[in-house]
């Protein structure tokens, strides 16, 4: 049994969802997600909640089910507050900062990097030594986040690099005479 799934939703207030079949729209402040629920699950609004419930007892419908509820669940958050991820940049000479949409980067390369954001999230930059990443959908915030990490990941001996915001490194003794 899904310890999750069991749960409602809860739609605050400036919130609405609306059903067309297996597919559930929220409707928000910040706009509009869907998201489209497989056959081994049944979505129900009851006002102010939405409850997921499972459609038999098949293993699939159970891992559907609290999967499910969380999609669900993370499109409400997605409407109403968004998500966010933040990076530090540490590091002699690395540095971010925004031309327009663009992100640019001095990451000790022989180039700068420039990364262009997508539609729907928004990067900024503070600080040179910070990036902010905001937006409605939580996998998209994630995969930006991590493709502009990609660029210079943090190395474990002297810790440069882009990490995210309180990231633990674990760090490695040099070499000894």
């Amino acid at each position: 049994m899904s310890r999750i799934g069991k749960k409602p939703v809860e739609l605050p207030g400036g919130v609405s969802a609306s059903m067309s079949g297996q597919t559930i729209e929220v409707k928000g402040p910040k706009g509009t997600r869907s998201f489209t629920a497989t056959d081994d699950v049944t979505i129900t609004i009851d006002g102010n909640s939405v409850q997921v419930n499972p459609r038999g007892k098949s293993k699939r419908a159970l891992q559907q089910w609290g999967m499910s509820r969380t999609m669900v669940a993370n499109l409400v958050t997605g409407v109403t507050t968004g998500f966010k991820k933040e990076l530090e940049i540490q590091g002699v000479g690395y540095r971010a900062q925004m031309q327009g949409n663009t992100l640019k980067l001095n990451l000790g390369l022989s180039h700068d990097v420039e990364y262009v954001a997508p539609e729907g999230v928004t990067v900024t930059a503070p600080k040179q030594t910070e990036i902010v990443i905001e937006g409605m959908d939580q996998q998209q915030v994630g995969q930006v986040a991590s493709e502009i990490r990609a660029w210079r990941a943090p190395e474990p001996y002297k810790g440069k690099g882009i990490r995210y915001k309180n990231e633990y490194i674990f760090r490695k003794e040099g070499k000894k005479k």
